[in-house]
């Protein structure tokens, strides 16, 4: 018999009732360090203060009314984003698919506005993951996500992570915009160099394209900059966010230029919950906290004592640990024990840990996480890897 929730995922046992901080206690009592913050969402811990105020007033207030009248809570995100980037307008989500849908109905919808309807192509990498919907899963382009499930959305074209000539040769005049993480996630946990990412800045720029990132997981903080992007001083013309954005509410957005929203016009998208008060309260309150310099300050700081805690335990461990990827607090630990081995044995030392692509091991934590946590799980992940090494996985 099937059960009564929807059996597609593989969910490990351990049912979780209560969050502190950088901590989840288990129904039975157990307490575990979270080094995955519910996949990057959890950008301010479990039970932030700040944000349970900032939902809680707002709930006692008026919860959703609907995107047919206006929305002063939605009004004040907005401006905060528009403020701290590139972009001059924002429509909010509810989610980084509903993101992903966004963004290629806008690149799309700008050529066909300026008398280009040809121009629907849309240059995605291997190794990406942008969700789970149609045009998601068609830009994402892997066997895994998309077998079963009928023919995909067409106009998607996919290339090697890193082959620039292949990439060169994707471009036709067909081609709308170039969608790329410039962290992967999914994907391994694989940043995109600096200078190649100004290198698409300049290519989308000589060929006219747009330049669409997707930032759900490595942005809001996740890097040491407000977003990823920054690192490389360049700016894209649309931009999907959600995850951390919310600090655990469900929340999303498409951040744009004036010229690459140009084609969404009145009637052009919509979203029943999206922007509602709840989550724009909430969000608000989080980009206050985040967008902070001495914030992103602190969280490049702590990923420079974790990263060298890191690179210490792959020199520790290397029958377990091969290296270490990413940047600020989006790292992850290659493994050459199998990373299904190294995610058990952190259960039993009641670590918290994401796998990724690749043998990867994804370490999200909460980007407030003390120093005293940061070492404990460190320690943590050391007696991990010693479970490993002696065959005492679970």
């Amino acid at each position: 018999m099937i059960p009564s929730v929807l059996p597609t995922y593989n969910r490990a046992p351990l049912t979780f009732v209560k969050g502190e901080g950088s901590w989840l206690i288990e129904a039975d009592g157990r307490r575990f360090l979270d080094m995955g913050a519910g996949i990057a969402v959890n950008a301010l811990g479990h039970a932030n203060p700040d944000l349970v105020a900032a939902l809680t007033e707002q709930a006692g207030r008026l919860w959703h009314t609907s995107n047919l009248y206006q929305i002063p809570q939605q009004q004040a995100l907005a401006d905060k984003l528009v403020d701290a980037t590139f972009a001059d307008t924002v429509f909010f989500t509810n989610s980084g698919t509903e993101s992903c849908e966004l963004a290629i109905k806008m690149a799309r919808k700008h050529f066909h506005a300026k008398g280009q309807p040809e121009r629907i192509g849309i240059i995605a990498f291997e190794g990406s993951f942008h969700g789970r919907s149609h045009a998601a899963i068609a830009a994402a382009g892997s066997e895994k996500m998309t077998s079963g499930f009928g023919p995909l959305l067409p106009g998607f074209s996919h290339v090697a992570w890193g082959d620039h000539d292949g990439l060169h040769a994707a471009i036709d005049e067909t081609t709308a915009a170039i969608l790329i993480e410039p962290v992967q996630g999914e994907g391994g946990i694989r940043p995109l160099p600096d200078q190649c990412l100004k290198g698409l800045r300049d290519l989308c720029d000589e060929k006219g394209i747009l330049l669409i990132l997707d930032e759900v997981q490595c942005g809001m903080g996740r890097t040491g900059r407000l977003f990823a992007h920054e690192w490389a001083g360049i700016e894209p013309d649309i931009m999907m966010v959600a995850k951390g954005i919310g600090g655990g509410f469900p929340l999303g957005a498409v951040l744009a230029s004036e010229s690459a929203a140009s084609g969404m016009t009145a009637g052009t998208h919509g979203s029943t919950y999206g922007g509602n008060p709840l989550a724009c309260a909430v969000g608000a309150r989080v980009m206050d906290i985040i967008a902070d310099p001495t914030f992103l300050q602190e969280v490049n700081e702590k990923a420079g004592r974790l990263r060298q805690g890191l690179e210490g335990l792959v020199a520790s461990h290397p029958d377990v640990f091969e290296e270490v990827r990413g940047s600020g607090l989006m790292l992850g630990l290659k493994c050459k024990a199998p990373n299904a081995d190294v995610l058990a044995a952190a259960y039993a030392e009641q670590l918290i840990t994401v796998p990724a692509a690749d043998n990867v091991i994804r370490l999200l934590p909460p980007l407030n996480m003390s120093n005293e946590d940061l070492s404990e799980a460190l320690a943590r992940l050391d007696a991990t890897a010693t479970r490993v090494e002696t065959g005492n996985g679970s």
